[in-house]
């Protein structure tokens, strides 16, 4: 609803982003108020500590979100700033590519998550990232070969795809996690995520300046080290058995 009302009202009524934001705004802390009032509060069936938790056989989960959030800031960031600098897309239009990529994942992420249920958390982000580089060098090629708005819109929608299949991590996460740990682990994951997606956008827009394709090179090699990161993860991770490291191959289950 929210882009429709942008796609539709945008350029109709020559909108400026302070009004947007602020009755975006408006609505949000209008609908925070409600649900606050409204609906009972309630505890998890498992109680969740409350501190941060930081343990050493959640190494590479930590890893893989650290990798995740330096990807998704140059999805986020860039490949926006792309169809604007490059394109000269307009909010609205922007927002439309939102609404396509938005459609997409209802569609397809219920066939993602058969997909990871079927083939495994490790077969899983192996295919994302070996898509996401491909992706990533094809934004490269943008600029090296000339492509045009239709080849760049193809691959905003097939980046954000790909990005459906980062659900893998999350069900990767809650079966080696203990239970008490999946609320604070969350918490420190979301920071571990958020450091290169504070660092990257800053440092990278010098990089930009330079060389647009370039950055998109660097995120296909993050791509590549993801990639790496995945083939650590059992076909059936579990509490003590969290990647093919933990314990000789012959004990794990079937590969």
């Amino acid at each position: 609803m929210a882009y429709l009302a942008i796609m539709l009202t945008w350029k109709a009524f020559g909108l400026s982003y302070n009004t947007v934001y602020m009755v975006a705004g408006g609505i949000t802390a209008a609908i925070a108020v409600f649900a606050h009032f409204a609906y009972p509060q309630f505890e998890a069936p498992n109680p969740q500590l409350k501190k941060f938790v930081l343990r050493k056989r959640y190494w590479l989960y930590y890893a893989l979100q650290f990798m995740a959030g330096a990807r998704r800031q140059i999805f986020m960031v860039f490949a926006g700033f792309m169809m604007v600098q490059k394109f000269g897309f307009d909010v609205h239009e922007v927002t439309a590519l939102y609404l396509v990529n938005l459609v997409a994942n209802m569609i397809f992420a219920p066939i993602m998550g058969r997909v990871v249920a079927r083939f495994g958390e490790r077969r899983a982000l192996m295919f994302e990232y070996t898509g996401l580089v491909g992706v990533f060098l094809a934004y490269g090629g943008i600029y090296w070969f000339g492509w045009g708005v239709v080849m760049a819109a193809v691959l905003y929608v097939l980046d954000h795809f790909f990005f459906a299949l980062a659900l893998a991590l999350k069900t990767y996460f809650q079966k080696i996690a203990d239970p008490q740990d999946i609320a604070p682990t969350a918490a420190v994951a979301f920071t571990i995520n958020h450091i290169a997606a504070v660092g990257l956008p800053a440092s990278l827009g010098y990089l930009w300046l330079v060389s647009p394709a370039s950055v998109f090179v660097l995120a296909a090699g993050m791509a590549g080290i993801s990639f790496g990161l995945a083939t650590l993860i059992p076909r059936h991770p579990e509490p003590g058995y969290e990647t093919i490291l933990t314990r000789p191959r012959a004990a794990a289950p079937a590969e």
